[in-house]
C-alpha cells in the first residue's frame, strides 16, 4: 500500500513539473507574439536587429534562440519520463539556466511593461520549479 502511495506522489510531481513547463512555454510564446505588436518592433526586426538595435539577427543568433527555447519544450517531456533523482536535478538546472537567461534579457534594450510583466511571471514560475524540485524527496 505504501509503495503505491509513493508511486502516486512521484507521478504527481512529474505531472506538476510538466504542467509548469507547459505554462512557461505558453508564456514565452505569447510574450514573443505580443512583442511583435509593439510600435517599431516589426520595422526593427526587418532591419535585422532586435532589442532596440543592440542585437543583430544572424543565423547563429537564431540557432542560439532556438536552442534556448528548446530547454522548456524538452523539459515538458523529460519531467514526465526521467527517474526521480535525475529528474529533480535536471529540473533545478534547467530552471536556473532559464532564470539567468530571462534576467539577462531584461538588460537588452529597453524592455516594455508587457515584457517586464511576463518576465516576472516566468521568473516566478521558474523559481517555483526550483523550490519544488529542491524539496522533492521521493520518499
Amino acid at each position: 500500500m505504501e509503495a503505491n502511495s509513493e508511486a502516486r506522489k512521484i507521478s504527481y510531481m512529474k505531472l506538476l513539473f510538466a504542467i509548469l513547463w507547459i505554462f512557461l512555454s505558453v508564456n514565452y510564446i505569447y510574450c514573443d507574439q505580443l512583442s511583435t505588436l509593439e510600435p517599431g518592433v516589426l520595422e526593427e526586426t526587418m532591419t535585422g536587429f532586435v532589442a532596440d538595435g543592440t542585437v543583430q539577427i544572424t543565423p547563429v543568433f537564431l540557432l542560439g534562440t532556438a536552442i534556448m527555447m528548446e530547454i522548456p519544450f524538452l523539459m515538458i517531456v523529460l519531467s514526465w519520463v526521467l527517474r526521480f533523482k535525475i529528474n529533480r536535478w535536471v529540473n533545478i538546472i534547467a530552471a536556473a539556466v532559464m532564470v539567468l537567461i530571462q534576467i539577462a534579457s531584461l538588460f537588452l534594450g529597453a524592455p516594455s511593461l508587457m515584457y517586464i510583466f511576463y518576465s516576472v511571471v516566468e521568473i516566478g514560475a521558474l523559481l517555483t520549479i526550483i523550490v519544488l524540485a529542491w524539496r522533492w524527496s521521493g520518499d
